[in-house]
């Protein structure tokens, strides 16, 4: 699964969000929403910094203070007020209040950094003293397992809907919300490019989830579905790039393993490193072309507009603004 996403321009065929007559969101740019920082203090070093962020991400403690320690503020708020509402309603019920896990879904393209977001976020949030215990999950674990996928003809579908096993997705997040103690997820291998057989993570009782991945905004894979993962979500963000954008970071991040992790024997693209600069960059585009950016137009960016929050990034994975939906 080679990824991929967008908000302006990438598919024309949806509106922009600065043009919309009626926008659902309210819109802030870097300045602005900056300042909704309040006085939240900034929990992370430089070096934790350098644990977080991904290849070629150069994400400063700068973008940290100015982008996502308002948006930590923001969940912080969202988290207090969601557990106030569910022993309301344990109250009303007439049963014992209880602890329901707060669950943040995460979409967006291949390459445009929702991975580290997450990361960043799962640390911040984890500083707050209400929610200590952030647990971060991605959707990767969940696909089909290769020869699945090869028996059904989907290994150039990786990553779009139908490659997932959607029914244990949907199964692990309602554990969760239901307050199991121990929920498991299967583990996905980003050198050998497959599920590890038997391999799992377990989530035990966090204050918060969240659940990263290209398509968890997503409304099923066409099969009739009738509840979606989406639905057990408390909030959503969509993390956007201009396609040209991705195109260039996917690139630049395809170049970088192939002097790298492709390097090592065992990975499944080991055949891969010893293409010439040239010749990886034509791969590069090739693979976005046919698989990514196909995913992204069919399936993840019409998800966009159903994030509660939307952040915009332009040059150097630097967010430029973010759009927040009206109650």
């Amino acid at each position: 699964m080679w990824e991929a996403g967008t908000l302006h321009g990438a598919v024309p065929r949806h509106s922009k969000l600065t043009h919309m007559p009626f926008s659902p969101y309210l819109y802030f740019d870097r300045e602005a929403w900056s300042a909704l920082r309040d006085k939240a203090p900034l929990t992370l070093s430089k070096s934790d910094l350098d644990e977080l962020r991904g290849l070629n991400e150069d994400l400063s403690l700068g973008e940290v203070a100015e982008v996502y320690l308002p948006l930590s503020r923001l969940l912080n708020l969202y988290v207090a007020k969601a557990q106030e509402l569910y022993r309301v309603t344990d109250a009303f019920l007439g049963k014992p209040a209880r602890m329901v896990p707060f669950i943040i879904g995460m979409a967006g393209s291949v390459a445009v950094g929702k991975s580290t977001t997450a990361r960043v976020l799962q640390a911040l949030l984890s500083h707050w003293p209400d929610h200590p215990k952030v647990d971060l999950i991605t959707t990767d674990g969940f696909l089909y397992p290769n020869h699945v996928l090869e028996a059904r003809g989907l290994m150039q579908r990786k990553g779009f809907p139908e490659s997932y096993d959607q029914r244990r997705l949907l199964q692990f997040v309602a554990d969760i919300k239901s307050g199991r103690d121990q929920v498991a997820a299967p583990v996905y291998s980003h050198l050998r490019y497959d599920v590890v057989p038997g391999a799992e993570v377990t989530v035990s009782r966090p204050d918060i989830v969240i659940l990263e991945g290209l398509n968890v905004l997503g409304r099923g894979d066409g099969a009739g579905d009738r509840v979606f993962v989406s639905d057990f979500f408390d909030f959503s963000i969509y993390v956007d790039a201009d396609e040209q954008q991705l195109l260039n970071w996917y690139t630049a991040r395809f170049l970088k393993l192939k002097d790298t992790a492709f390097r090592d024997p065992s990975s499944y693209f080991h055949p891969l490193a010893e293409l010439s600069p040239e010749e990886a960059g034509v791969r590069a585009a090739r693979i976005w072309r046919d698989i990514n950016l196909l995913n992204l137009r069919e399936n993840i960016a019409p998800t966009r507009e159903r994030a509660r929050l939307i952040v915009q990034k332009g040059v150097g994975h630097r967010a430029t603004g973010v759009y927040l939906r009206r109650l």
